[in-house]
């Protein structure tokens, strides 16, 4: 999954890929290098970002889903937790609704189920701008693993089948380097639940926090994560450089296809 951000201010690539022909360009190129789904997203959600109303959040995605769809041979995921967006999204293209606060804004589980579209649920507390303000857990991968259970369940009730889940454990939302590393380590764990898993850990914090690196030089850390968790049995490695990612899967599955 290749990330097209929309938005200003994200915490990697924010303003670079505004406007519409650079964000069609990026995501040919992310295509081109094996990105099998783009993930368009038009609110960052990085720690601290400002919210940003339904008008604005549609104003940036729209267009280039629109375009995406009528240009590339891709499955376009869309990065919003927004009632309006999901709607639109879905009725130019979309084919996934990945939302960091796993339907639980007003409408956005009611929206959802009439795009009849999957879903990716992601483990977050709190929003952007308070989820890193002191964050604390008596077990984190259980009290993870239950969050998303319980929202599995909501959204079943509300007519999404469950054949049509991902789960997200949400690396870097509400969670301090310990969570995160505990997390990543024992995210097997996570697979009782039954549903594929998508990570998302791509030039994070607690990579520049290991390895005392600047966003611009996190990309080995990055595939070793991705290594880890195709092993772990990941499913989708939502990432920033989907060239390098692409190898490292490749290689892996070599590998693991060997007699």
């Amino acid at each position: 999954m290749g990330i097209l951000n929309i938005t200003p201010d994200s915490f990697s690539d924010g303003g670079r890929f505004a406007q519409r022909d650079l964000a069609l360009r990026h995501a040919e190129a992310m295509v081109a290098a094996g990105a099998t789904l783009i993930d368009v997203g038009g609110e960052s959600t990085r720690p601290g970002a400002r919210a940003v109303s339904s008008t604005e959040e549609l104003e940036r995605v729209a267009p280039i889903v629109e375009a995406i769809s009528r240009e590339l041979d891709v499955v376009i995921s869309v990065d919003t937790s927004t009632p309006a967006v999901i709607l639109e999204t879905a009725r130019l293209g979309a084919g996934l609704i990945n939302d960091v606060r796993s339907l639980r804004r007003e409408g956005a589980l009611q929206a959802a189920v009439a795009t009849r579209l999957p879903v990716c649920l992601m483990h977050m507390r709190g929003e952007p701008t308070d989820m890193q303000d002191d964050p604390r857990y008596d077990d984190v991968v259980t009290e993870v693993a239950s969050f998303l259970s319980e929202r599995m369940d909501a959204c079943v009730a509300a007519g999404i089948p469950v054949e049509k889940i991902v789960l997200d454990p949400g690396f870097g939302f509400a969670k301090n380097l310990d969570h995160n590393l505990s997390l990543f380590k024992h995210m097997e764990a996570l697979h009782a639940l039954g549903r594929p898993l998508l990570v998302g850990v791509s030039r994070k914090s607690m990579i520049g926090k290991v390895l005392n690196k600047p966003v611009d030089q996190r990309l080995y850390g990055a595939l070793a994560l991705a290594a880890m968790a195709m092993v772990q049995g990941a499913k989708i490695l939502r990432v920033h450089d989907v060239a390098e990612t692409v190898d490292v899967v490749r290689m892996i599955a070599a590998v693991e296809s060997a007699k």
